[in-house]
């Protein structure tokens, strides 16, 4: 068994903790997010696809043309290489975890 502490996952400064698998020895990699207010990436994609899990608040999210606000208890796919990007679409503290079924994340920028 190894335990990590969530917090060591985050660069200083940054309200993601990006946990990728290979360093742990872990078949699965992850982000902790917590957006402030109008936070999130821009436009990506994945070639594997990428499982949200709001867990507080509200997401915008933009898939190909098509745009969702959704929030607290959904959980969201999003299809191998899809273009994507979201943000917190509320005014209080986003708290969700991003899924990626491979041990190293790899991301595609447009």
């Amino acid at each position: 068994m190894k335990t990590i502490d969530i917090s060591s996952l985050k660069s200083p400064g940054t309200e993601v903790a990006n946990f990728q698998g290979f360093e742990h020895g872990a078949n699965i990699s992850f982000f902790v997010v917590e957006f402030s207010p109008g936070q999130g990436p821009r436009k990506h994609r994945h070639p594997y696809e990428e499982t949200f899990i709001i867990l507080d608040g509200e997401i915008e999210v933009k898939v190909e043309d098509k745009i969702q606000r959704l929030g607290s208890g959904k959980i969201v796919i999003i299809p191998a290489d899809t273009w994507h990007e979201f943000k917190n679409g509320s005014d209080r503290l986003l708290l969700m975890i991003n899924i990626h079924p491979v041990s190293q994340m790899i991301t595609e920028w447009a």
